[in-house]
C-alpha cells in the first residue's frame, strides 16, 4: 500500500501514526505531506511546525516501513498540493486528521479536510486528532 498522510502539526502526525503503526509493514510505503503556500502568507514558524509534524512521521513509522516526507511550498492550497500528490503517487489510501470546529470557525475559515475528501477519487481514513 502507499499511504499519503497529510499533516501540519505534531499532534496530527502523533494520531496518524497512532493509526498507522499497527497497520503499515515493510512492503508499504508512506509519503508524509505538509504543504504551506509560501510568500507572504507563511512564516518562518509555519515551515518549522511542518518540519516538525514531518518529523514525527519519520520517526514513529521509518522502523516499520519506507518514509518519505515531502514539504511543499508551491503557492497552492493545502488541498491542491494533497490531491496532486495523491494523483502523482498513485496512492492507495490518503490519511487525514480532524478536530472538532465549531460554527464560525468553518464560516470563517474553509476546511482541508473537506476540501480532500471532497475532491478525492482514493480510499480515505479520517482520525480524530485530539483537542490541544
Amino acid at each position: 500500500m502507499l499511504y499519503v498522510l497529510a499533516t501540519n502539526s505534531t499532534e496530527r502526525s502523533a494520531a496518524l501514526c497512532d493509526y498507522l503503526e499497527p497497520r503499515v509493514d515493510g512492503t508499504d510505503v508512506v509519503h508524509a505531506v505538509n504543504s504551506q503556500r509560501g510568500g507572504d502568507t507563511t512564516t518562518q514558524r509555519e515551515l518549522d511546525r511542518g518540519k516538525d509534524a514531518l518529523a514525527v512521521v519519520e520517526t514513529r513509522l521509518s522502523g516499520l516501513t519506507d518514509v518519505e516526507t515531502h514539504q511543499l511550498v508551491r503557492g497552492n492550497s493545502p488541498a491542491e498540493d494533497v490531491l496532486g500528490f495523491v494523483e502523482r503517487h498513485d496512492a492507495d489510501e490518503v490519511v487525514m486528521g480532524i478536530r472538532k470546529r465549531s460554527t464560525t470557525s468553518k464560516l470563517l475559515f474553509g476546511s482541508v479536510a473537506q476540501d480532500i475528501l471532497m475532491n478525492s477519487d482514493v480510499p480515505m481514513r479520517v482520525v480524530p486528532v485530539p483537542e490541544a
